[in-house]
């Protein structure tokens, strides 16, 4: 009763929204927590909502239709931007010299000057606050040399991540060429690869209003970043991403937010103005808390010890891989969930730390909704005779 009430809630909420369409029941999927969930009905032609931590898709419209991103590109220049942070390769506090070709950008800018030295830190908030191009363009020369360069690792990286229809054809999304493209589901499999992998990005996308200090030969000067957000003002947990727009590409969001444990995504592609991209992204928004609940495990418990035949030692340690994490959007009762741990009687030697061992089975109405592999946490040789005759010495003296 709980959950019918929940949803709905949602569909009054959407309903009562002159700008809202029609909300059908919630459809049967073929792999849970995958699929087009209800037939909402956007004003915008792609959109699609999913879970951060699953992956799940709860809905999608039209979502991989290519279209012209804008500066939601800009999503995967920050996602490498913090790869390299990560890495070591550069650091917040290194000071970044603005190029020629970056003060040249048009568009969305911060008004970076040639010559002009920021930390990495600052344009960051630049990119991700003010969507700043110039900003975008100093960043790529600066991690990779050239913003030509930096664009090849974007499609390289792109590729890693399954976006199997986007290519870009720069850092910033300014461009109005054919070959600078991608898709609904693509900016949600990357949008999801920044926040899951890098949750610090949070700390400059909640960034409403900030100001930064121009140093130039001009003088000293203050600039004030405000943010092209507006879901952070109108959505109460609404925690980021990135906006986008240009006449080609139309309004476009990537839209992130967080409430009772469950992170959201929703991208929303061609919006006829920019007022409709973030009405659109509030309802799918809205739509997924009503209908979604997390099941997790962090899977933090001390596993027995697994015997070993024919090894040097009797016994090998164990570990759970990782947590688990289960989306439903059907209306289960989640504690009903079910685990088992699947493990041989033995492990026969030699045996390779990290190799499987076994899995965790978690099971939901009698059926298996998903598992986590259990790994062997140390290496265990194989016994030869010498290691016999030890333990014979060992056992009797």
């Amino acid at each position: 009763m709980k959950r019918f009430f929940s949803v709905f809630l949602a569909v009054c909420i959407l309903l009562g929204n002159p700008a809202s369409y029609h909300v059908t029941a919630q459809t049967e999927q073929g792999t849970e927590g995958e699929g087009q969930g209800a037939a909402l009905s956007l004003a915008s032609p792609s959109a699609i909502l999913l879970e951060a931590s699953t992956g799940g898709v709860i809905y999608e419209q039209d979502a991989d239709s290519r279209r012209s991103p804008a500066s939601i590109t800009k999503i995967m220049t920050l996602l490498l931007i913090f790869e390299n942070l990560e890495q070591g390769k550069i650091h917040l506090e290194d000071q970044v010299t603005t190029s020629a070709h970056a003060k040249s950008m048009g568009g969305s800018q911060v008004f970076l000057e040639e010559g002009e030295v920021q930390t990495v830190d600052t344009l960051i908030k630049c990119i991700a606050v003010a969507s700043g191009n110039d900003a975008s363009v100093a960043m790529a020369e600066y991690i990779a040399g050239s913003e030509e360069e930096f664009v090849r690792m974007m499609n390289e990286k792109a590729s890693q991540l399954g976006m199997e229809n986007t290519h870009f054809a720069d850092c910033c999304g300014l461009t109005a060429s054919d070959d600078h493209y991608t898709t609904a589901r693509d900016i949600a499999i990357m949008s999801r690869a920044l926040i899951t992998s890098y949750p610090k990005i949070f700390d400059y996308t909640k960034i409403w209003m900030e100001d930064i200090t121009h140093v130039t030969k001009q003088g000293t000067k203050n600039f004030t970043l405000s943010s092209t957000n507006k879901l952070l003002k109108q959505y109460p947990y609404a925690t980021g991403l990135k906006t986008g727009s240009t006449s080609k590409a139309k309004y476009c969001l990537s839209a992130t937010a967080s409430k009772d444990g469950i992170d959201l995504i929703a991208v929303i592609m061609a919006a006829p103005d920019y007022k409709v991209r973030f009405q659109d992204a509030s309802k799918l928004l809205e739509y997924g808390y009503a209908v979604s609940s997390l099941y997790t495990d962090e899977n933090q418990e001390k596993l027995s010890n697994l015997m070993v035949t024919g090894g040097v030692v009797d016994e090998v340690a164990l570990r759970i891989e990782e947590p688990f994490r289960y989306l439903d959007i059907r209306g289960n009762d989640l504690s009903a969930v079910t685990k088992k741990i699947r493990l041989p009687e033995t492990a026969e030697a030699p045996v390779a730390k990290g190799e499987t061992a076994g899995k965790v089975v978690y099971e939901l109405n009698g059926k298996e909704i998903g598992s986590v592999r259990i790994l062997f946490d140390s290496d265990i040789a194989k016994a030869v005779y010498k290691d016999y005759v030890k333990r014979v010495f060992v056992k009797f003296f």
